[in-house]
């Protein structure tokens, strides 16, 4: 497990971006996804060999990196759920600000696990 800035209470630490790390700490966050995850697995190593690239792995564990560092922190975590909640609210101000919103979650998580 790696080191993170404060983020107030997180859920777990930040897990190496390896499979077996990753799938652990999606078991402790957000256990229903797990099934998910290695359908998506299965497709990337297919992907890999078939592209004879790693691109797809490397991508594989960014997303799930990702969606995880989301899930493990109570903040990114409610902003996420709210701005998805909001995608089709019938006032087009509040959608379009919940798809900046989001898009701003996706951000950070992604900007946290790429550093």
């Amino acid at each position: 497990m790696s080191t993170q800035a404060d983020h107030g209470r997180e859920l777990v630490p930040r897990p190496a971006q390896t499979p077996d790390a990753l799938r652990a700490a999606l078991a402790v966050v957000d256990p229903a996804r797990l099934e998910e995850m290695q359908a998506t697995k299965d497709e990337a190593f297919t992907k890999a060999v078939e592209w004879q690239s790693l691109s797809p792995v490397r991508s594989w564990v960014l997303m799930w990196a990702r969606d995880i560092e989301i899930a493990r922190r109570p903040d990114l975590s409610a902003r996420y759920t709210r701005a998805k909640g909001d995608l089709e609210h019938e006032d087009s101000t509040v959608a379009q600000e919940a798809l900046r919103e989001l898009s701003a979650v996706l951000d950070e998580a992604m900007k946290a696990v790429s550093e």
